[in-house]
This record gives C-alpha cells, sequence and structure tokens, in this order.
C-alpha cells in the first residue's frame, strides 16, 4: 500500500535534492544470520543486566528483565528456532542469577587465552575438543591470580601434556565475532614454543590431538580462514604485528561476517 504522497510503505521521507530511499522487497532482503541474532541478543542481555545490578527503582527492574526475556527468545529461536520458545525461560533465570550490584555487576566479556604452539618441524599443535568435535588450537578462561601467559603455560599442559614457553602475544580475538560461542568473551592468543612434554590428551576436554602442517589440517578447523595465515607466519619465525578485529562500518552495526570470515559455526567455550 503507498502512502500519502506517492511513495511506497516503507520508504522514508527524501531529503531535499535526494531520491526517496525504498526499501527492498522482503525476498531481497539478506537473511540475518545466528551469528548476528546471537551476537544482539548478548548485547541486550548484557545491558539488561548491568542495568539490573545499578538500578533501585522497582519500575526500571520489571523493564530490564523484559529486555531479557526478548534477548533470550532472540537467542532460544536463533539456536533451536520457533519450537524452542518454552526453553527462553530458563535462559532468563540463568542471567539473573549472573546479576551483581553495583560495579561487580557491570557486565563485560570474559577473558580467554589461546596458545598457538609450534615445534621444530614449524607445525602447529591442535585439540579436538570433546564437548563439539571441534578443532581449535589449546585455549581457557584466565584464571584470577595468574597472569595471560601463565595461564596459557598451565592450559597446555593440562589440555595436551606438552610444556610451552611463551614467546609473543599476537592475536586479540572477540569469540562473538568469530563465532566461537554464544558467550561474550575476548581470546588473546600467544605464539608458544613447546620445550618439552609428550602428547597426552586430557581424559574430558580432549577427543584428540596432534601437530599439524599448514597442508594437512584436520576438519572441520574453527575459524582458520581468520587465524591460520597469521599463526603459521609466527611459527615460521615472520614477523608479525598482533592480529585484532578492525572496526566494523558503521560501528556496531556493520557486518561482521564480511570483516572477520565466514567460520565453521561453534566449537565450545574454552576449556
Amino acid at each position: 500500500m503507498d502512502q500519502p504522497g506517492g511513495l511506497p510503505a516503507g520508504a522514508a521521507e527524501p531529503e531535499e535534492g535526494r531520491p526517496a530511499r525504498v526499501p527492498p522487497e522482503p525476498d531481497e532482503r539478506p537473511p540475518v544470520s545466528t551469528r548476528q541474532l546471537l551476537r544482539w541478543s548478548q548485547t541486550l542481555a548484557g545491558i539488561a543486566r548491568t542495568g539490573l545490578g545499578f538500578t533501585r527503582s522497582l519500575y526500571e527492574r520489571e523493564r530490564f528483565e523484559e529486555v531479557l526475556r526478548v534477548a533470550a527468545d532472540i537467542r532460544v529461536a536463533a539456536e533451536t528456532g520457533a519450537a524452542g520458545a518454552e526453553d527462553a525461560e530458563g535462559v532468563v533465570e540463568e542471567w539473573l542469577d549472573s546479576v551483581g550490584e553495583g560495579i561487580p555487576g557491570y557486565v563485560t566479556p570474559k577473558v580467554a587465552v589461546g596458545a598457538a604452539v609450534g615445534n621444530e618441524r614449524g607445525e602447529l599443535l591442535l585439540i579436538k575438543r570433546a564437548d563439539s568435535g571441534v578443532w581449535l588450537y589449546p585455549t581457557g578462561w584466565c584464571d584470577v591470580g595468574y597472569s595471560p601467559a601463565e595461564v596459557v603455560v598451565k592450559e597446555v599442559l593440562e589440555e595436551t601434556g606438552i610444556e610451552v614457553e611463551p614467546l609473543r602475544l599476537i592475536a586479540l580475538l572477540d569469540g562473538l565475532r568469530l563465532g566461537f560461542t554464544r558467550m561474550a568473551f575476548y581470546s588473546l592468543v600467544f605464539h608458544c614454543r613447546a620445550v618439552g612434554g609428550e602428547l597426552r590428551p586430557h581424559p574430558l576436554e580432549v577427543a584428540d590431538l596432534g601437530w599439524f602442517s599448514p597442508d594437512r589440517l584436520p576438519s572441520p578447523l574453527a575459524g582458520a580462514e581468520r587465524w591460520g595465515p597469521h599463526v603459521f607466519r609466527a611459527l615460521r619465525g615472520e614477523p608479525v604485528e598482533v592480529l585484532f578485529d578492525r572496526p566494523r562500518r558503521p560501528i556496531w552495526r556493520g557486518d561482521p561476517e564480511a570483516e572477520a570470515g565466514s567460520g565453521p559455526g561453534r566449537p565450545g567455550s574454552p576449556g
């Protein structure tokens, strides 16, 4: 149905000297990806949980809790479709249980580390995660009381049996943007040198592991199109700058998939 003045429904009024912008037909619009829906859901949930951590107003609490319900609906729909909507209340309760008060309640991304471990043959140490069946370099959440480099040493030894020496930080990546997980986290990836130990997979977290050259990488391998060439340049001893996610254009609203590559889905959270 046309609007008054002859513009198609949904078209914006033109600025002086510019033609009207007519939105595309519904079947011409690009589909919204699961990754985008999860990012929007996590962003809304973070805003609402932070608000709940600071407000003293009952009215505001009710509004923030309603935002959480909308965010939960988006998340469940993205993961399971509309048929799973009844599970959304469980997501809301999970988020509400994590609400803090004041500064501790300000929701920020978690921090994880990753280890790009090389051997004397220039091969990369990869693990197959038991929870998802996806391959990736060793990762882990940062523990309180440890520096990021110390967590790297601890996690690689626990997950693989290999002793490492961290050499340099080579990447700082947004896990949500890469499609690694539905949880917001930043990953600090270190180039490491293997200095001892022997391959010994963690009995609960690692289904398989091994050393791999660039021409025989396992599959599915999470996000390799984004970090793979960069990591192998570092393993060869080439000078590399820290890889990071460039700002989207426009900020936040740009297409993260166009910026970061499509990725192979969700491999699971860092162990």
